[in-house]
């Protein structure tokens, strides 16, 4: 069984957790990717696989592919096989409603996830797991059903095609068919496997133990007899961060027990803080000053962003360039600087120290400002009724066209 080879839910945890609530390495140091592949027994994304995407999708393999943002998976390559052979998926992925706005990290997998959904033509899935912020972060039933529908419109407003979305809240679309699952899955997997998997103690209320089903079973399509009736063996694809694959190890280990396919996966990376170097975790919802919020005006992004990889004195600077493993803003337009050429061409003259730090620092300031305004544009446009729209339980007749 899947869990049973890699049990932990990080690796070392002397040297660095990785988990859906806790992302830490030793002494503030570097996320070992590499070690937590081998650890939790996922594989890593070669460029054979991307090449394949842009060859079945007759477009360009997206940024976040082309730059190893996504790095790793499990059974993308079947996905695609069955792909070719004229099989369709569906996709999956979600949100954890804990803030009032989206910070840039939190986009990442939503910017990907439109991006595979228009280039495959499949339907979308979207679970606002507000049930769990409940739960962990100690808010009012009424305050994470509300934060999730604020969440959900910064969701619509990266693009979504209503006639191929469902967006889910939990406290309303479990039961039926989904508790049904819910309560196969949970019975798969004994109190022992559950602390293994997520490190829970006998501290944690019960409440946290019976969560994990509840994202399980959205990657089985029975769960949703209104999108796919009659079709069980329908397979699921999950982008989602690599700290999510504990709960889909459990998943994987499950599914073949109850009749249905394993879920794939396809893993990224963290987007780093804003602080130090922003290798030692992740961008957080619970620290405004690590994160750049799409609500954040130009002169805020502005503010936050530091530049910690040039030198101390422009001589010095001159002599020796920039530390690119280390500069925030050079990692930022990694992700969100479209054109390779530019990109490439900063990196180049940055680190042999031709451009400084101001002109690096004002060229991200304008890439995250022109982004954070699109969407804030996009955000005021969507209404109740679009929300509204988009968690209705109706069918999606066009979904696979």
């Amino acid at each position: 069984m899947e869990v049973d080879k890699k049990e932990e839910i990080a690796s070392d945890s002397s040297e660095q957790v990785v988990n859906p609530w806790e992302v830490s390495a030793k002494d503030g140091g570097k996320i070992d990717y590499d070690k937590l592949i081998d650890q939790f027994g996922c594989q890593r994304l070669d460029e054979s696989l991307i090449d394949r995407v842009e060859r079945l999708t007759s477009r360009q393999p997206h940024v976040f592919l082309r730059r190893g943002v996504f790095f790793a998976h499990r059974d993308f390559d079947l996905v695609l096989d069955a792909y070719e052979r004229g099989d369709k998926f569906y996709l999956y992925t979600g949100r954890g409603p804990s803030s009032e706005a989206l910070h840039l990290g939190h986009l990442i997998p939503f910017m990907f996830t439109k991006y595979l959904q228009e280039a495959f033509k499949v339907p979308l899935v979207i679970q606002l797991t507000d049930d769990e912020k409940c739960m962990w972060k100690n808010l009012s039933v009424e305050e994470s059903q509300r934060l999730a529908r604020e969440n959900a419109k910064d969701i619509i407003a990266c693009g979504f095609d209503v006639t191929k979305t469902f967006i889910f809240s939990d406290f309303d679309y479990v039961g039926g068919a989904f508790y049904k699952n819910m309560v196969k899955v949970a019975k798969c997997v004994t109190l022992n496997k559950a602390m293994g998997i997520f490190g829970f103690s006998g501290e944690d209320h019960i409440g946290k133990l019976s969560f994990p089903p509840v994202q399980a079973v959205p990657s089985f399509p029975s769960s949703f007899p209104h999108l796919f009736p009659g079709k069980d063996k329908l397979r699921c694809l999950i982008p989602c961060a690599i700290d999510q694959d504990p709960y889909f190890r459990m998943t994987r280990d499950v599914a073949p027990r109850l009749g249905y396919s394993k879920p794939a996966l396809i893993e990224s990376s963290f987007f780093p803080a804003l602080q130090a170097s922003g290798e030692n975790g992740k961008m957080s919802a619970s620290d405004p000053n690590s994160a750049i919020y799409v609500t954040d005006t130009a002169k805020d992004i502005k503010n936050k962003i530091c530049v910690n990889g040039g030198q101390d004195s422009i001589e010095k600077h001159r002599e020796i360039g920039a530390n690119l493993e280390v500069d925030i803003p050079v990692k930022y337009l990694s992700f969100f600087l479209e054109d390779d050429a530019e990109l490439e061409h900063i990196k180049k003259e940055y680190g042999e120290g031709r451009m400084l730090t101001g002109e690096v620092k004002k060229r991200l300031t304008e890439v995250l400002t022109g982004m954070v305004e699109r969407h804030r544009m996009a955000r005021a446009a969507v209404t109740e009724e679009m929300v509204d729209a988009f968690m209705a339980v109706r069918p999606l007749p066009n979904m696979f066209e």
